[in-house]
């Protein structure tokens, strides 16, 4: 087994709580990881009000209640996810001091405070309005930018990622698999998510929603998890997969560990080219996403077709997460890479000629089957390449990338739509992109990626 590469920074004294406060894990009658994949999936689905299906939902509750058109307040959420990206890599840096405990519950509360925040900016708003004697919207434009800004930083970004990292400590043989049946439950919620959030809009109005949100997040999930959490399975005196420290030892041995430093990940070119891989998807996804209704409009298909597109999509997407999360405890992760491009770029041929039958059908075939990989993907890759002692920071560089792309996605979208009248430029563009990242996969040599050791 390889000795691990230390940077000064992993010198520096790490802050934990006490692992065996306020019990000791070991006692409890199953393998304490079990209790980390729920954690972990609650975290990804309490990152809601930071996502965009979740403020999606606002959107127009948000225009009356500010005073503000829908081109202010999609500026406001492009400024404030684009601002968001560029501190993440520091988050991950802060994630490997003071672990997944501590950085889930603290970007739960912050999250949970800036959804409060969100819900008074229309009484905040309108108490400097009439004190400076300036419109509505002059107030209200930057405080919902920081609003924005705040929510998709601790949300889509440090507790999606905390989340996410958790789990990845507490297996290893059967990793692959633990996170697509997370992906499973996480794909279910995200897709009923504005439903329910449309519901609890019309019970307790806007206000009300996001209320009850900030109370779930602050008081409820943060002091569960601060109870409940762990950093990992070494810090409290077991090992990974529950086995016992001989099996751990025995099967260490036949390991080889790779760990890298975030300079030594930045130099790599599989870092750059999975980054790319999950980049482009969170940038044509979120596009379509959040265009749909008029993508689908100007290939003369209604709203409810529109609509009617996701469970498809979904079912294509969690089937094949599940099955090839298992298939990634036992192969290297290049094919998957490949296969993922690959159905994107079949979803965008698809989407191009969403007029036609077999063009809807690719659609929900490429992005199904790109979207189930990329889940994959986004949870094995990195510690994977890397290792998992600066798990945190090389990882959060890759969300900053994906948060950066969803957030360019929407305008570029916008943009090609305003200046031809139509949506086939920023398509055929993204299909170009895709189709360069495909042949960079295929060509590109990727040493540190080998298969798991089945031992």
């Amino acid at each position: 087994m390889s000795t691990p590469t230390l940077s000064p920074r992993s010198s520096q004294k790490k802050l934990h709580l006490p692992p065996q406060w306020p019990f000791d894990v070991r006692k409890t009658p199953f393998f304490y990881g079990w209790a980390i994949w729920l954690f972990s999936t609650l975290g990804f689905l309490m990152s809601v009000p930071g996502q965009t299906m979740g403020m999606a939902v606002f959107t127009d509750p948000f225009m009356d209640a500010f005073g503000l058109g829908r081109t202010q307040l999609s500026f406001a959420y492009l400024c404030g996810t684009v601002g968001s990206a560029f501190f993440l890599a520091r988050a991950g840096r802060l994630y490997d001091r003071v672990g997944a405990r501590l950085m889930v519950v603290g970007a739960s509360v912050v999250l949970g405070l800036l959804v409060a925040f969100i819900s008074v900016i229309d009484w905040l708003g309108g108490a400097l309005s009439a004190l400076l004697g300036v419109p509505l919207a002059t107030v209200t434009l930057p405080m919902i930018l920081i609003g924005y800004f705040g929510v998709r930083f601790s949300g889509q970004g440090v507790l999606t990622s905390a989340s996410r990292n958790v789990l990845l400590l507490w297996f290893e043989r059967r990793r692959g698999l633990v996170s697509g049946v997370r992906g499973v439950f996480v794909s279910l919620g995200f897709s009923i998510a504005p439903l329910i959030l449309a519901l609890m809009i019309d019970g307790f109005g806007w206000r009300g929603a996001l209320w009850l949100m900030a109370t779930a997040l602050i008081f409820v999930f943060a002091g569960l998890a601060l109870v409940f959490l762990r950093d990992s399975p070494a810090a409290v005196g077991l090992q990974p997969d529950g086995v016992s420290a001989e099996e751990h030892a025995r099967r260490s041995i036949a390991m080889t560990t790779t760990t890298k430093t975030l300079a030594e990940a930045r130099r790599s070119p599989s870092f750059w080219i999975y980054s790319a891989g999950l980049s482009i998807h969170a940038l044509f996804g979120t596009a379509v996403t959040f265009h749909i209704v008029s993508i689908f409009a100007d290939a003369g298909r209604d709203r409810t077709e529109a609509f009617a597109y996701f469970l498809p999509q979904a079912i294509v997407s969690t089937s094949v997460n599940l099955f090839a999360s298992w298939l990634a405890d036992r192969h290297r992760l290049k094919p998957f890479l490949i296969i993922m491009l690959g159905g994107f770029l079949l979803g965008a041929i698809g989407l191009i000629n969403l007029d036609t039958r077999w063009g809807y059908l690719m659609l929900i075939g490429g992005f199904g089957t790109g979207g189930g990989l990329w889940g994959v993907i986004s949870n094995l890759a990195f510690i994977r390449l890397f290792g998992s002692l600066h798990l945190g920071e090389i990882s959060g560089l890759n969300t900053s990338l994906t948060v950066l792309a969803s957030a360019i996605g929407p305008f570029l979208f916008s943009l090609g739509h305003d200046l031809s009248g139509a949506y086939q430029a920023p398509e055929l563009l993204c299909a170009v992109a895709i189709a360069c990242l495909l042949v960079a996969a295929i060509v590109i040599r990727q040493p540190d990626d080998q298969a798991p050791v089945r031992g």
